[in-house]
């Protein structure tokens, strides 16, 4: 039974999110998605931010995955072109999912801060542990620090808020030119 309110949670969230966003999405209206007790939610979630958190979580780490597997199937055949293309994917994939929409909105970042501090690091410190395992899967050299690496990732991605300022138009390709230039810090 709990396992099953905590999917239908999730579902019902995912949905909500992707239709209404962050400040759209309530309690309210997630318990009657689920048909369950308002004090049923309170025993999963202290929030429906950790809900919409975990929610943005889970589908980030479906895409980290399937980024991760092509990662793997380039090592011994790495290049600055092939491992700048897979990383593109990437941001393209979570494009493709509306997170960006929901960053350029300024919806995230309502989120973020009604999170806990140690929520947050968490998160933080696994940006910089993908990047330890790609760098270890693809045998790179570690001559930058992993946590900066890290952090400029986070950059980019945070940057994407300001897609229509760029200029839609160069996006895209200012986007490439940029994953390229960590690429090539990666490489060393």
């Amino acid at each position: 039974e709990r396992a099953h309110i905590k999917k239908r949670l999730m579902e019902e969230a995912a949905y909500c999110l992707s239709t209404f966003g962050i400040r759209r999405t309530t309690v309210d209206m997630l318990i009657e998605r689920v048909k369950i007790p308002k004090g049923t939610f309170y025993l999963f979630y202290e929030s429906k931010e950790l809900l919409l958190f975990e929610v943005i979580i889970q589908q980030h780490e479906i895409i980290e995955k399937q980024i991760l597997g092509k990662i793997k199937a380039l090592r011994g055949h790495v290049t600055a072109d092939r491992l700048t293309g897979v990383l593109l994917k990437f941001f393209k994939s979570v494009d493709e999912i509306g997170l960006f929409r929901l960053i350029g909105t300024g919806e995230i970042e309502l989120l973020y801060r009604k999170l806990p501090h140690e929520v947050m690091q968490n998160h933080f410190n696994h940006d910089t542990d993908m990047i330890s395992r790609i760098m270890k899967m693809l045998s790179l050299p570690a001559k930058i620090n992993t946590a900066h690496l890290g952090a400029a990732f986070r950059n980019l991605f945070i940057s994407t808020v300001y897609k229509r300022e760029m200029g839609e138009e160069y996006f895209g390709e200012a986007l490439r030119l940029t994953i390229r230039g960590l690429v090539l810090q990666m490489l060393g």
